[in-house]
């Protein structure tokens, strides 16, 4: 029952956070889209009052009129809307989730054994945990100290881009280095989500309250703290489909098991932001094909990376026995494997699993028969190659017992 709540608990968190993240994008995709739409205005009356820019639209039967003020409205409603809530509500559900899936079981999904880091390989769960949170705390300092050194007046933005670009590829190196690619994947996912999050806690919203405070006092608004807020809303904007892709990664084990996986998943990152450079070019009215183009060109490279190579058609007679005449070899049959899975993987991947923290096979994966264990060759075939799988190796799978199913033609 324990296992049962566990996963109740997981579901229902999940389905929060997926919640709480289509209402907080959606919104910071909208008013990047109004904002970037605005025209100047056509009123001597709008011009008066200080409008900086407005935009009509129709939307569900009825006709909108939106104005922006930068700094000076002529009077500030008391029912003035915040967006802050969906942020902080996103990001609490998204760390809970990471608690329950991850830092409860730090020992069997953080540990490394495969890193090439003696250190890495040798920590335990607690140390493991601790230094997966350290990732998301000093990586976001990190990327807060770039902003306020490289651009502290919002000035040269070209370079502050290019420097947090090559901030992502070290992360995504060192967390392959040190994590399981599973979770090196969703840390680095994690680290900038928590950047969006704390640009939203602390720079987006105290600016915003602050300017406020101003105009309630009759002083003139702080100029710098409406370009902070702005330029931190914009480095969201462009983490947003490189977050939600490295969210969904870990439903794709290709991507994290390759030999390359930083490299896949330093694509993704700049892919995610020049599609989404493409529609922030839309909304102004630029149609700039060479941002689709060049993170189409990516993801095809991301392609040719993670395709599998070809498969040798037979074990060596060390590993599957002799078919007949001397030197023959046989096939490796899906019996052999099934063999394998039944003491080394079903006790997760069971109808009924028998390791202490799973109410159900992780993934909907069953390996109980032959034709489940076929059904699911490929994937198989991939995470065993990588030693992704069993998770921290517990159950002593034996390099012979890799190479067997390395040989397996899926058949």
């Amino acid at each position: 029952m324990e296992s049962f709540f566990l996963e109740y608990g997981n579901l229902l968190l999940r389905w929060l956070h997926v919640i709480a993240a289509i209402a907080w994008i959606g919104e910071s995709i909208y008013f990047v889209m109004l904002d970037l739409s605005l025209h100047a205005p056509k009123g001597e009356h709008s011009k008066k009052l200080g409008v900086h820019g407005e935009m009509w639209a129709v939307h569900g039967g009825g006709f909108y009129h939106n104005q922006k003020y930068l700094t000076n409205p002529a009077e500030l409603p008391d029912d003035l809307h915040w967006s802050f809530w969906k942020a902080y509500t996103t990001w609490l559900s998204g760390f809970g989730l990471f608690m329950l899936m991850y830092l409860l079981r730090a020992d069997i999904y953080l540990v490394n054994p495969s890193s090439p880091w003696e250190w890495a390989r040798n920590m335990n769960g607690t140390e493991a945990g601790i230094l997966a949170v350290a990732f998301l705390v000093v990586g976001y300092n990190i990327y807060s100290r770039l902003c306020r050194i490289i651009s502290p007046t919002v000035e040269r933005d070209g370079l502050l881009s290019a420097a947090v670009g090559v901030m992502m590829v070290i992360v995504s190196w060192l967390t392959m280095q040190i994590f399981p690619g599973r979770a090196a994947f969703l840390i680095t996912g994690a680290l900038m989500a928590t950047c969006m999050s704390a640009n939203v806690f602390f720079w987006i919203i105290p600016g915003q309250r602050r300017m406020v405070k101003a105009l309630k006092a009759g002083e003139k608004p702080n100029p710098l703290d409406g370009a902070w807020g702005k330029q931190r809303s914009v480095h969201n904007t462009y983490f947003t489909l490189p977050v939600i892709f490295l969210m969904l990664s870990n439903h794709y084990s290709f991507t994290y098991t390759n030999e390359y996986a930083w490299v896949i998943m330093s694509l993704f990152i700049f892919a995610g932001a020049v599609i989404r450079q493409y529609f922030v070019l839309r909304h102004t009215g630029r149609n700039d094909l060479r941002y689709p183009l060049a993170g189409i060109a990516m993801l095809a490279i991301i392609g040719w990376i993670a395709a599998p190579s070809p498969a040798p058609a037979a074990a060596s007679s060390a590993q599957t026995g002799q078919a007949g005449g001397a030197g023959a070899q046989a096939a490796v049959t899906v019996a052999q494997v099934h063999g394998i899975m039944t003491a080394r993987c079903t006790e997760c991947h069971s109808a009924k699993p028998t390791q202490p923290g799973f109410a159900a096979a992780p993934a909907g994966i069953m390996l109980d028969t032959n034709e489940q264990t076929l059904q699911h060759a490929a994937q198989i075939k991939q995470v065993v190659a990588s030693k992704y799988m069993p998770l921290a190796n517990l159950t002593q799978m034996t390099d012979e017992e890799r190479a067997v199913i390395a040989a397996w033609n899926g058949q």
